[in-house]
């Protein structure tokens, strides 16, 4: 646009005006809403979002990964109702409630009770913050001091504030606020698009074990803990790795002493084809691997109220135990554990054991990647890969100015088709609630390529 040129303004309507006057939008340059829609959304049914005058979209990206089961569902709605006439909250120093005593015990009955302590707080932010100052401390109470150190994959993120970016390797996030941060070790990622000709997914994730397994045997003895998201490296593009890796990194730990930590935040409830990303890890046969601590958050209340929470090891929460105070684990929210959010999360645990939740998304999976192949091989489509209820694919993009505008056009056409997809960078990808019938299915394939084509077709 030549700089003489006045932008037209968008047509807004009064509820739009007032949002861009009054609220400042998460993760948005504001600036762009002058050219970009915001929309208004008045209510949700199912797998869709209204705007007031009755245009939907398919929220094919599950609001941000949290809404597992739709939008107004019958059953989280019923609970939280029902909880509602009860108690809507209570401190939780020095109380207790029956919803959060009840979703920690079957939480931990998930993990076999190997994870059989839960600490809650509201976001997924603040979990990683809870398990990285617990790590620490945890040494600390054990006499090991000198572990101070984290690591990180390559591209990894975890969170936005000043602990969570510490462990974030985003450019895009951890870059304006780099003075503020202490630094962590960031080391090779096992993204499977890293093979080389003849390499094959699990020889990535070997190679970035040994790369690894390199700085441990040299500063090991400083290092707290490492932190990763298991099977997806989400706000990269999700990155999907061979569960090989985590299997070579559970030893790592072991053999080096040094906590391992699971996000699953966006990963984690039944996200990648098993309710906990982890449990892909061990071979058949094996005993399961789980990590030290493992963070979650999102799709943990079916996508109603802010939750989340770190599960540990009964040999951490022992570290702790102790009649000193200052060797307790002194960290706290106004809202831990709020008993609205833990009988949603306990709500969204009885959908996933009523309905079988595990076994008919595969079958959903199929259906959905069945829907996806002419997409999939698209000349300007790269890498397309699917783990469980995730699909992405890379786009093909060879003008550099058009490709940095690839993600805001994209979202832009998909909202005309009726969907609401949000690329990151040139990487487009799905994570469509749990409950999309075969209708909703061939309506999200199709309307994705269409969209796909309507924005490669200019580059």
């Amino acid at each position: 646009m030549n700089k003489s040129e006045k932008r037209l303004p968008l047509p807004q309507s009064d509820l739009v005006r007032r949002s861009l006057a009054s609220v400042w939008h998460p993760c948005t340059q504001m600036k762009h809403h002058e050219s970009a829609p915001l929309i208004a959304v008045s209510r949700g049914r199912g797998a869709w979002l209204y705007e007031a005058d009755g245009k939907r979209y398919l929220d094919a990206i599950s609001s941000w990964w949290v809404n597992l089961f739709g939008h107004a569902n019958h059953c989280i709605n019923a609970a939280l109702k029902n909880q509602l006439d009860q108690l809507e909250h209570a401190m939780l120093s020095g109380f207790t409630h029956e919803p959060v005593v009840q979703l920690s015990e079957q939480l931990a009955a998930r993990t076999g009770n190997v994870l059989g302590h839960c600490f809650y707080a509201s976001d997924g932010a603040s979990a990683v913050e809870i398990a990285l100052k617990m790590s620490f401390h945890a040494w600390c109470n054990a006499g090991y001091s000198d572990k101070q150190e984290f690591v990180c994959l390559k591209g990894s993120y975890h969170g936005e504030t000043i602990g969570a970016l510490a462990v974030t390797d985003v450019p895009l996030f951890r870059d304006a606020y780099g003075p503020l941060l202490r630094q962590a070790h960031v080391v090779a990622s096992p993204d499977a698009r890293g093979a080389r000709d003849g390499e094959s997914a699990a020889n990535v994730a070997h190679h970035a074990a040994s790369t690894l397994e390199k700085l441990l045997q040299q500063r090991s003895s400083q290092i707290a803990a490492i932190i990763i998201e298991p099977l997806v490296q989400c706000a990269i593009g999700m990155a999907m790795h061979d569960p090989l890796y985590l299997r070579e990194l559970r030893a790592l730990c072991d053999r080096y002493k040094v906590h391992l930590i699971f996000d699953e935040i966006a990963v984690g409830c039944g996200r990648t084809g098993t309710f906990f990303a982890s449990e892909q890890a061990a071979l058949p046969g094996e005993t399961p691997i789980w990590p030290d601590f493992l963070c979650m958050s999102k799709g943990i209340s079916g996508g109603y109220l802010p939750l989340s929470l770190v599960m540990t090891r009964d040999e951490i929460y022992r570290a702790f135990y102790d009649n000193d105070l200052a060797r307790g684990f002194l960290h706290s929210h106004s809202y831990t554990g709020n008993p609205l959010a833990c009988r949603a999360a306990l709500a969204t645990l009885t959908i996933f054991d009523e309905d079988d939740v595990i076994n008919t998304n595969r079958q959903r999976a199929q259906r959905i990647t069945a829907a996806l192949v002419p997409l999939a091989q698209h000349p300007k489509v790269r890498h397309f890969r699917q783990r469980g209820m995730i699909w992405a694919f890379d786009a093909v993009i060879g003008n550099k100015a058009q490709a940095a505008t690839f993600s805001r056009r994209f979202f832009a056409s998909a909202l005309e088709h009726e969907l609401l997809l949000r690329p990151i960078g040139k990487t487009v990808y799905l994570m469509p609630p749990y409950i999309l019938d075969d209708e909703e299915i061939d309506l999200l394939a199709s309307r994705t390529a269409a969209v796909f084509d309507s924005v490669v077709g200019h580059d």
